[in-house]
């Protein structure tokens, strides 16, 4: 049986490599990897790096402060007014509200369908060449030609005073 024992270990010792000598620091386990100290604890950054001034490493981005008024910055209490005055401006609220609403559930719905047609295996590649499809004719019909193009930019200004309500 000793024999047996011997001869596998050294099949093992064959198969898997010279073993590695042990350290003081093995524990009572036949591990076969060496003991390895701790690393040395290093910065990953030097500190002269840290200490570059902002000036040199974001030159681009200097601003200046000013108390002109000639900064495209818009006031909250600004935008609060115009908007309360929009507001008091609307005849019918109600109806704002209700296509407000209307709108988020649309939007709450759609999303639904559409993480049901993506649970479907075959229909999302359908819909991907549908789509891929009436992208192709769409350029082929409004964008490829000057006259068409014409023909989309009146067709939109048509439609844009159709929805202003100034037609």
């Amino acid at each position: 049986m000793a024999t047996a024992y011997a001869g596998a270990s050294s099949m093992t010792a064959a198969v898997l490599g010279p073993r590695l000598p042990r350290t003081k620091c093995s524990t009572s386990s036949s591990s076969s990897l060496p003991y390895l100290p701790p690393r040395p604890a290093t910065h990953s950054f030097s500190t002269s790096f840290l200490h570059v001034s902002e000036n040199r490493r974001f030159p681009s981005l200097q601003t200046r402060a000013s108390s002109d008024e000639t900064s495209g910055s818009v006031e909250v209490g600004e935008v609060f007014t115009d908007l309360k005055e929009k507001w008091d401006a609307l005849e019918n609220k109600s109806t704002v509200l209700l296509y407000g609403g209307g709108a988020i559930v649309a939007v709450w719905l759609s999303s639904i369908v559409v993480g049901a047609i993506n649970s479907v295996p075959l229909l999302p590649k359908i819909m991907e060449l549908v789509g891929l499809g009436y992208t192709g004719w769409f350029v082929y019909r409004y964008l490829l030609f000057k006259s068409s193009r014409k023909e989309l930019a009146s067709d939109i200004e048509a439609l844009k005073k159709k929805i202003a309500g100034s037609e």
